[in-house]
């Protein structure tokens, strides 16, 4: 009976056992969102025989989540539950790049040119020493005559003497020519040394506090597979940054050079990776808000008396519900864009290092024809300043971010960009022109208040504007001032303008109005206006 099971068992075909595979992962590619990215990463491995198996990837960020990952097989894998260990990990070797083992080589191969530069410096100092110490030998002989001695001996040996204290001195200035360059060549072992490490240090490593990804798997066939790992991380974002650069020489013209900067901080570095910047916002709210039923209802009006009592509750109650309904809804970028994604796909491999500053990545330019003019606000400034109006003629939104401003390729300043939706029109600044300036004198009224005179039921006020141009370059001027408005019938407003403003109210602001004007060089615009207010009496102006 045995020997009959023991044939069953030889002849039959039993399951293979599965088998744990050690695996490691690379990161391909990288798409960055404004809060967050999407890593795609590859796993290639050689399964040895077809079958189930168990794979193991322990290079993965400790920071790793199963929820936020996704596992997609290659040709003649199937993949079944997949886990995340962060205990209990099988040991590894130190993560190194290829960068990192070839700094890694270059400073090994500088150690040992350090320590033969110091062997070679040891070695003179010998010789030094030897030669130094035979010489106070010879210089402190005093061993005495032999009984035989005549002065032929005496005078052989004293000349033995002094030819080996000579040899000696020599050797040991010989040596000592030699100990200044010797030690040179071990300062420079040293200098190249620290380099080479610094320059290890330096480049991007390999996360060293790490979890492990276990995967169940089967194979059609033995040999090699991959299997794509596609992983959502937090740490990660970029914004736009804008260098804007203003060109009045031979025609007006504005560029706009496009960049971003990237950062992330998710534990390990991306190194040589396809970079894509998406402005989706996938963190952010995804459904619309939900509104409840408001219930309202009635109750009997308080007494006189309770009125009094309730006051001070009555109007901590109401108080923040005017105020919530008077504040206005929060505008904000991914609002403005109304749902367009914009996406940038860079064309090189890019190397971003976790915790690192950011990275600064150049995108394209662009150029616009701008209408250009100097507004001027002397109620408040004393030079006219430099704006350009620009229409987005791109297909795309310009994003949100940060400015810096040149004028004929001199900083002038910086400043928010907000986003530009295509076809829109946007303002952008650019710094001072100190050759125009500004001016507002209130003259002397009869009573001797500067420009305002004031009874009992009626304020007048005038001022006296000047834009004068003292430099070689004329400019079209928009200047701005204002007056105040009513809207009491009983509050009557009179007011006088020479030259009568071009525009009133301006963009919907009651009581700005606006000049616009052609400035020549040592020309001198002025603009006298005068309002005046007039009410009832009993009444008191506000």
């Amino acid at each position: 009976m045995r020997a009959l099971l023991a044939i069953l068992l030889a002849t039959t075909a039993l399951p293979a056992l599965a088998e744990t595979i050690v695996a490691t992962s690379r990161i391909t590619a990288v798409t960055v969102y404004p809060d967050g990215a999407r890593l795609t990463r590859q796993i290639g491995f050689t399964a040895p025989t077809a079958g189930s198996h168990e794979l193991l990837v322990a290079d993965l960020p400790a920071s790793s989540q199963p929820g936020m990952m996704q596992l997609a097989p290659g040709t003649g894998l199937g993949l079944g539950a997949f886990t995340l260990r962060a205990d209990r990990l099988p040991p590894r070797d130190e993560p190194l790049t290829p960068d990192q083992q070839a700094a890694r080589a270059e400073v090994e191969r500088l150690e040992a040119e350090r320590v033969k530069a110091a062997l070679a410096l040891d070695a003179v100092r010998a010789r030094v020493d030897a030669a130094e110490a035979q010489a106070r030998f010879l210089s402190s002989f005093t061993g005495a005559l032999p009984d035989d001695a005549t002065p032929e001996t005496i005078r052989a040996m004293a000349a033995m003497i002094g030819a080996e204290t000579l040899a000696a001195r020599q050797a040991a200035l010989a040596a000592s020519a030699d100990l200044f360059p010797a030690e040179k060549a071990l300062e420079k072992a040293d200098e190249a040394l620290a380099r080479a490490r610094a320059a290890f240090d330096a480049l991007p490593s390999a996360d060293r506090d790490y979890t492990a990804l276990l995967v169940a798997l089967t194979a059609a066939e033995a040999g090699e597979h991959t299997i794509t790992v596609t992983q959502y991380v937090s740490d990660a974002s970029w914004r736009p940054f804008y260098e804007l650069n203003l060109s009045r020489r031979g025609g007006d013209r504005l560029t706009i050079d496009r960049a971003v900067l990237v950062s992330q901080r998710t534990g390990e570095d991306w190194t040589g990776v396809a970079l894509t910047l998406s402005s989706a916002r996938p963190s952010e709210q995804a459904a619309p808000s939900t509104l409840w039923p408001e219930l309202r209802r009635i109750v009997p009006e308080p007494a006189d008396q309770d009125l009094a009592r309730k006051s001070g509750q009555a109007a901590d109650a109401i108080m923040p519900e005017a105020v919530a309904e008077a504040a206005p809804a929060p505008i904000t970028a991914g609002a403005a864009m109304e749902g367009d994604t914009v996406v940038h796909v860079y064309p090189q491999p890019v190397t971003v290092a976790s915790g690192a500053e950011n990275l600064r990545l150049p995108l394209d330019r662009l150029t616009f024809v701008p209408v250009v003019r100097a507004v001027a606000v002397p109620r408040h400034d004393s030079t006219a300043f430099v704006v350009a109006s620009v229409t987005n003629p791109s297909g795309e939104p310009l994003l949100p971010g940060e400015a810096m401003l040149f004028r004929e390729g001199v900083l002038v300043g910086s400043t928010w960009l907000d986003t530009i939706a295509p076809g829109a029109e946007t303002d952008l600044p650019f710094g001072a022109i100190e050759t125009l300036r500004l001016s507002r004198r209130m003259p002397m009224a009869s009573e001797g208040q500067t420009g305002v005179f004031t009874t009992a039921n009626e304020r007048t006020e005038s001022a006296v504007i000047s834009v004068e141009n003292t430099g070689t370059e004329a400019w079209t001027v928009r200047l701005l001032d204002q007056v105040p408005y009513s809207e009491q019938t009983d509050l009557q407003l009179t007011v006088k303008a020479d030259p009568s403003p071009d525009e009133t109210d301006v963009d919907g602001q009651r009581g700005i109005l606006a000049w616009t004007f052609d400035l020549a060089p040592g020309r001198k615009q002025t603009v006298t206006l005068e309002h005046r207010l007039s009410w009832p009496r009993g009444m008191v102006l506000r």
